[in-house]
């Protein structure tokens, strides 16, 4: 890639495999606002950024190159190739299987896909919030509890944002606070994780450094938190990129591959990390992204 600053934003072009559409709309994050196509203000890392992509060049607004350096270079995974990622998927399950064209086109149409790095406990409440939700509705509720309770992030276009509250700040909100932003059954869950959080103020640096199983069990005795969710805190929040989140979507492209038929997620968690390995969190990405835009359904031969 190639980096030069201008007027204060910063320049990227020969960046291989970024596609801020595909990035922000493949639902590992929620706190960002689309503003035109391919153009849009993001709210993460107590940061704001407005980000722009025209063709190859990647436009960051307003950022200072220290800024892009300590931020926004890690947190869109720029310095991973991704392309030795795709080609290992491909050709390592056709090795596997030799069904690999679906993975193949899904690659083919979405390669633009990079997982972000994303702040764990607002991952771990985003996702929460997630269960049994659009994802229209979840950045809503998203946006009206920064509002209601974050900091002011900032202004861009005439428009203010707001950081999604810390750990403190939302232990403060009372389950019925909660219930007014729309979060519904989810209220006690984000209570309780706040409590267990503020009892273990160290439970992200010990996770980091823990396997994948070892993070889902300890996350799993957060009420709420299933194995779906805790996935998606592991895979995006976590580093941990052998993790493959199953939900609905994920299901139903891996049975209209492999099995042909309704399949257990156990059946599939087994699958996947026997062909996708240490890499199952980017084919989940990118499997992902393929069966929602192209409505999925088992049925389909």
């Amino acid at each position: 890639m190639r980096i030069t600053e201008k007027d204060n934003n910063i320049i990227l072009e020969e960046m291989e495999s970024f596609d801020i559409e595909q990035i922000l709309e493949c639902g590992q994050c929620f706190h960002f606002e689309q503003l035109d196509v391919k153009e849009y203000v993001i709210v993460a890392k107590r940061h704001l950024l407005h980000i722009k992509q025209i063709n190859d060049q990647i436009i960051f607004f307003q950022t200072s190159m220290e800024t892009f350096h300590t931020v926004w270079r890690p947190y869109f995974d720029l310095d991973r190739n991704y392309n030795e990622i795709k080609s290992w998927l491909i050709t390592n399950e056709k090795t596997l299987l030799n069904r690999s064209a679906e993975l193949e086109k899904a690659i083919t149409e979405y390669g633009g896909i990079r997982i972000l790095n994303q702040d764990f406990f607002e991952t771990l409440i985003s996702f929460i919030i997630s269960q049994n939700k659009q994802i229209p509705h979840i950045k809503q509720i998203i946006n009206t509890i920064s509002i209601k309770y974050g900091d002011l992030a900032g202004e861009i276009c005439g428009k203010s944002y707001y950081h999604f509250p810390t750990l403190l700040q939302l232990a403060k909100v009372t389950e019925n606070e909660l219930r007014l932003c729309k979060t519904g059954f989810r209220a006690p869950y984000i209570v309780d994780a706040c409590e267990k959080l503020l009892k273990e103020i160290v439970l992200e640096s010990r996770l980091l450094h823990a396997d994948s199983n070892q993070t889902m069990e300890e996350l799993m005795l957060i009420k709420g938190v299933g194995i779906k969710v805790a996935s998606c805190v592991a895979l995006f929040s976590l580093s941990q990129r052998n993790v493959f989140p199953i939900d609905v979507w994920v299901k139903r492209i891996m049975e209209k591959i492999y099995f042909e038929k309704e399949t257990k997620k156990e059946e599939i968690a087994s699958l996947a990390k026997q062909l996708y390995g240490s890499f199952g969190g980017y084919a989940q990405q990118y499997l992902f992204y393929y069966a929602r835009e192209n409505n999925i359904k088992v049925d389909e031969r």
